[in-house]
């Protein structure tokens, strides 16, 4: 980020030796690059063909499912004319036995008429014995006794008609109740046929649920192989960039967060990674220092135990660094910070390498942006989009070079790209290197 410059002329030799190394180093990695793109290429192809195998798989499995829930409703509706005939056979059952108790009655309703007949004829009988001499001893007079046997005679002809009608009506009733029958046996035959074809269906479904479970477990083995070639593909991916992760961060991570930032903000998510790259190696090297004194700016690197006694801007930065510190809740004296150059202050902070004293200009738009309450220097999200926030406002254009290298200069000291050979030239070009080898990664994994 933007530091005090004091160069010499032996620094400017040793930041061009070293900018002739990078060079170098560059160019002994393309070959290595070429490779892992050609096992990108294979990787990604073993991918589709798999895919095209489960995806092959699964549609056998989709169509075998729905065989079998095709099977599934037949044999539902199967049932169902099932269940309807039973109801049926149920109810023709019902009728009968009342036809049958209606039979009963009637045949006992004629036993109890011919009992009643019977007791008539007898008494028919008995007034035909009795002598002249008996009727007038017993009536009072002759006409009495003939009315009696009138009247006899009258309901013997009513138990005739009646004995017609009870006769007519059980031949009517048990002729409904053998047709009846003959319809339930109908009914019987009709749903014996039907659970004959369920049983023929349910035979079907269970071959069919059979072929499904084995397809399904195929599918199962293709998918883990897919899932296992598609790991292989995305781990040469990551090995392509040849970065390690930022903490909890992949490079894949920082990609996607870098992506988001240019949609907020315009500039060109190649060059924001191409920054991230040139500051800590997109977030490998978070610092080395922690301060030791808080009031007179000593620091220490954690790893050679050096000591700066002016480490960080004591006026600018230092306080600044405590208030962003303490707000987000950390030790100012275990936070790890960059350590001070020959060239300038330490106390950069995070995978985008803020200033403190620059950081606080940035730290409520980047939360406004994101929508969060406080945004953190280290956290990789807050801090990439707070270096696209400050590229967009140093000039960046997307795909105009000469503005993003300027951009870059900027990031770095704070002035634009004097003229090739400086110290700020060289960090603006670097950048740009970076920014045209993601660019040209980035665009072979979208091609493929």
């Amino acid at each position: 980020m933007i530091r005090h410059i004091q160069l010499n002329k032996k620094i400017k030799i040793a930041l061009f030796s070293i900018f002739l190394l990078s060079v170098f180093t560059h160019t002994t990695f393309a070959q290595s690059e070429d490779d892992l793109k050609k096992a990108l290429q294979k990787a990604d192809e073993e991918v589709r063909i798999q895919q095209k195998i489960f995806d092959t798989q699964k549609a056998q499995s989709n169509q075998i499912l729905g065989e079998v829930n095709k099977l599934t409703g037949q044999i539902n509706t199967v049932q169902k004319n099932i269940n309807a005939k039973t109801s049926v056979i149920n109810n023709l059952g019902q009728d009968i036995n009342v036809k049958d108790q209606t039979v009963t009655q009637l045949n006992d309703k004629l036993d109890r008429s011919l009992d009643v007949l019977g007791e008539l004829i007898r008494a028919t009988n008995k007034a035909d014995d009795i002598s002249m001499l008996e009727v007038f001893l017993v009536f009072d007079n002759v006409s009495d006794f003939f009315q009696g046997i009138d009247s006899v005679i009258a309901v013997q002809s009513a138990l005739d008609r009646l004995f017609d009608q009870i006769r007519e009506l059980r031949g009517l009733t048990e002729q409904e109740k053998v047709r009846l029958e003959e319809k339930k046996y109908r009914e019987q035959e009709i749903k014996a046929k039907i659970e004959l074809e369920k049983k023929e269906v349910s035979v079907k479904q269970t071959a069919k649920q059979g072929e499904l479970a084995t397809s399904k477990a195929t599918e199962q083995t293709y998918a883990k192989d897919l899932a296992t070639k598609q790991a292989k593909a995305a781990s040469i991916r990551s090995e392509l960039f040849r970065l390690r992760d930022t903490g909890n961060i992949t490079f894949e991570q920082a990609q996607a967060f870098a992506q988001d930032a240019s949609r907020l903000t315009g500039v060109r998510t190649a060059f924001i990674l191409g920054i991230l790259k040139q500051e800590t190696n997109i977030g490998t090297y978070l610092g080395s220092c922690v301060i030791t004194d808080l009031e007179t700016a000593t620091m220490k690197n954690v790893k050679n135990g050096t000591l700066y006694t002016d480490g960080i801007h004591p006026t600018r930065d230092l306080p600044t660094l405590q208030t962003v510190i303490k707000k987000l809740g950390k030790d100012p004296l275990t936070t790890l910070v960059s350590c001070p150059q020959s060239f300038g202050y330490g106390g950069a902070m995070g995978p985008s390498q803020f200033i403190p004293s620059t950081w606080v200009l940035y730290e409520n738009k980047i939360a406004q942006t994101l929508g969060i309450s406080i945004s953190d220097p280290w956290n990789a999200q807050h801090a990439i989009t707070g270096t696209a926030l400050l590229l967009k406002d140093n000039g960046a254009i997307s795909g105009n070079l000469t503005s993003e290298r300027n951009a870059a200069c900027k990031y770095y000291s704070g002035r634009a790209c004097p003229g090739t050979g400086a110290a700020i030239d060289s960090y603006g070009t670097q950048v740009l290197n970076h920014s045209a080898t993601f660019q040209a990664n980035i665009d072979f994994l979208n091609s493929i």
